[in-house]
């Protein structure tokens, strides 16, 4: 069981405390009940003795365009910035690493399908993506069936744990099962017993609402309400009377760039966040200074996984894209670059399952790095390696998950953009 320590102590200390979560395996915080559950896939494959053909050819598969949009500028910063400083070392097995770059779009189209046949059609090693657990879904199997790596930055779905990816696929976000914990404790803490939750109806939307259930009703809370809508629905109005019959204290909204329409929607229908306590995701915990009138999400929280940008990381992701006004997964998409990378150096080998043969290895249990530089040295001089990276310790489990992780609490102001006001820092084993 995870137990979470009250966020409201960390954010009446101080704006960047951290609280320790506890955590045991098994149990009721497992992906999928013990007794229907699949066994794990193990993401750590025995070495392979193929060789690939010597240079690391990586795919990105990330959103330009779609629901979530947002967050692609900041992930393809993150992977030409550790991609610029890894060939600026000289490169993996002494060749300059490659990069493509593909849109991975939306559930709605196919954009993303079509964008991993092209990235499979020049030989990628390894495909960072996509942001969008939906996404992933529908792409995984023509990935890891191909033998290459599917590394996403951003996914969250529990699914992923207990999927059967044949070894390859690995993710620097921690599974939703600490965000849902951390945004339904946070719930409790700020003295809504009553909550309801409007989801989007996929494995993103549903996932992430069954977590934050749990963590609400075992903090002593109840869930009123818990609609799941169609998010290419035209109108929201019948989800958010659904939502309105309940007289919820808290509205926990799990969406995306829908976000947009639905806000509108519960402040016509009287639940706008001057009359309830609205609560934010990743998916749509983003900058609403152009949508919205000034004030209109005063007082909204939301939550991130990953902790802030440093800011020497910022100005170095600043100078690959000086547009950036979002650094959300930029950390994990540099962390996931810099993992592939020393993945290759450590097998001596550039092809996916090379490259999934050492993942788990370079992550922990060795000589602390946080840099591809660094750690590569290490490698050459024979020294096993634990890359610490940006978006944190990066350890992962035989299933390629995040052991440790940091989830992001944060407000938006009277300008519709959202600051950092509290962490909550959890280790699951």
């Amino acid at each position: 069981m995870i137990r979470i320590a009250p966020l409201g102590r960390a954010l009446a200390v101080a704006a960047a405390a951290s609280l320790a979560l506890t955590a045991c395996g098994g149990g009721e915080d497992s992906a999928a009940p013990a007794s229907s559950a699949p066994a794990a896939q193990s993401s750590a494959p025995a070495a392979t003795t193929a060789q690939g053909d010597g240079v690391l050819t990586l795919g990105a598969l990330l959103p330009q365009t779609g629901d979530l949009a947002f967050l692609g500028p900041p992930e393809f910063a993150g992977i030409k910035l550790a991609i610029k400083e890894i060939n600026d070392a000289g490169g993996v097995l002494g060749k300059p690493v490659t990069e493509i770059d593909t849109d991975s779009g939306d559930t709605k189209t196919d954009i993303a399908s079509q964008s991993v046949d092209k990235l499979l059609q020049q030989k990628a090693d390894a495909i960072i993506g996509a942001a969008s657990s939906g996404v992933s879904k529908t792409v995984i199997d023509k990935i890891t069936n191909a033998g290459v790596v599917q590394f996403s930055p951003a996914n969250t779905s529990p699914e992923f744990t207990t999927y059967n990816d044949k070894g390859l696929y690995f993710r620097t976000a921690p599974s939703d099962v600490l965000q849902g914990r951390v945004l339904g404790d946070l719930i409790i803490q700020d003295g809504s017993d009553s909550v309801a939750i409007l989801n989007r109806q996929d494995s993103y939307g549903t996932g992430l609402a069954d977590e934050v259930e749990k963590s609400v009703t075992s903090g002593g809370g109840e869930v009123v309400a818990k609609t799941a809508y169609d998010p290419a629905a035209a109108d929201f109005s019948a989800d958010v009377s659904k939502i309105k019959a309940a007289k919820p204290k808290a509205i926990a909204l799990i969406a995306f760039n829908e976000t947009t329409k639905i806000i509108p929607e519960l402040k016509k229908q009287g639940l706008g966040p001057d009359k309830v306590k609205i609560y934010f995701v990743d998916g749509n915990t983003a900058d609403y200074a152009d949508d919205f009138p000034k004030g209109t999400l005063k007082g909204i929280k939301g939550t991130i996984p990953g902790a802030a940008a440093p800011d020497d990381f910022r100005k170095k992701i600043l100078e690959v894209d000086p547009e950036l006004k979002d650094f959300t997964y930029g950390p994990e998409a540099y962390d996931a670059t810099n993992l592939l990378a020393l993945a290759a150096e450590a097998a001596q080998d550039d092809s996916g399952k090379g490259i999934a043969s050492k993942l788990v290895e370079v992550s922990k249990g060795g000589e602390k790095c946080k840099d591809f530089k660094s750690c590569v040295e290490l490698l050459k001089a024979g020294k096993d390696i634990d890359y610490d990276g940006i978006s944190g310790p990066v350890e992962f489990s035989d299933a390629g998950d995040p052991t440790e992780a940091t989830i992001g609490v944060y407000q938006y102001g009277d300008d519709n953009k959202y600051k950092n006001v509290g962490y909550q820092s959890g280790k699951i084993s």
